[in-house]
């Protein structure tokens, strides 16, 4: 494998964190007066940021709208998420064999951040990561490509020498924008026909036929 670095997305590429995710949702929209999402509607909008879901689901674009959504979101699933996130299969293996095979690992993410952390640490993943960027690390969210930059700079790879994975065209329009090679993981919501519109090189059904795919 030429790539010096592998970057991930983290929901549906890594992890499920379906469970919080849908709480928050139904949280904040009874505290709004909202009716409650339907789950699979909710399945839909993650890789957005969470204001973009809530107009995504609400048509609601007024800004203090939008704002409330996250707090109540955020008073629901602060210090949850990572006991009630599980990795997808093969996982922890992948990230393990590239970081044993001296490749860099890094995750770029509308996550917040610190809640990235705190899952990579319960699963003892964190200390394999070289660049972490969540959505309140940057000024401008995916597919802008100014998080996966910054973690390349960080990283010291050059964005010729790096693959970034994720499941939704937003990341592979990140990997686009970037200039960064992209392959698909087909662990979220969206279909395998979708990512032809997009430069790929990989279209991998799930984390352990990447893996093959790899090498590691």
């Amino acid at each position: 494998m030429d790539y010096q670095a592998v970057l991930f997305d983290f929901d549906y590429t890594l992890g499920d964190a379906t469970a919080s995710i849908y709480g928050g949702f139904c949280y904040g929209f009874e505290k709004m007066g909202l009716p409650k999402p339907r789950m699979e509607a909710v399945r839909e909008t993650v890789g957005y940021i969470l204001e973009d879901g809530f107009t995504i689901l609400t048509g609601e674009r007024d800004e203090a709208r939008r704002a409330e959504f996250r707090r109540w979101f955020q008073e629901k699933v602060e210090g949850r998420q990572a006991e009630m996130t599980r990795l997808f299969p093969g996982a922890a293996e992948l990230l393990r064999a590239l970081h044993a095979q001296g490749i860099k690992v890094g995750v770029v993410t509308s996550k917040r951040r610190t809640t990235l952390h705190e899952i990579l640490s319960r699963y003892e993943l964190l200390e394999l990561m070289t660049a972490t960027v969540g959505g309140e690390t940057v000024t401008r969210p995916k597919p802008d490509p100014e998080g996966l930059l910054g973690a390349l700079e960080t990283m010291g790879v050059e964005k010729g020498r790096a693959l970034y994975c994720g499941d939704t065209t937003i990341d592979a329009a990140t990997g686009q924008n970037a200039g960064v090679d992209f392959s698909a993981v087909l662990n979220g919501t969206t279909p395998a026909a979708a990512f032809e519109a997009y430069p790929h090189v990989h279209i991998a059904p799930d984390l352990p036929e990447l893996k093959r795919w790899l090498g590691v």
